[in-house]
């Protein structure tokens, strides 16, 4: 799972169908697929968003 994520996040074009293909035959099904996809994605678009318009982390959370 955590292979999928790191290549979905910097690498997505490479993202192939044998990919998925290894979630599933660990156990993963479509929802889960899908939820793994969805929230790396998420963080990687919120990421990109703050760091395009220049946000700073607050000083607490660095």
């Amino acid at each position: 799972m955590l292979d999928y994520a790191v290549l979905l996040t910097t690498q997505p074009s490479k993202v192939k169908a044998a990919d998925v293909a290894r979630l599933r035959a660990a156990g993963f099904d479509d929802r889960a697929i899908h939820d793994i996809c969805a929230i790396a994605s998420y963080y990687a678009f919120v990421n990109r968003i703050a760091i395009g318009l220049g946000v700073e982390l607050e000083p607490r959370f660095e």
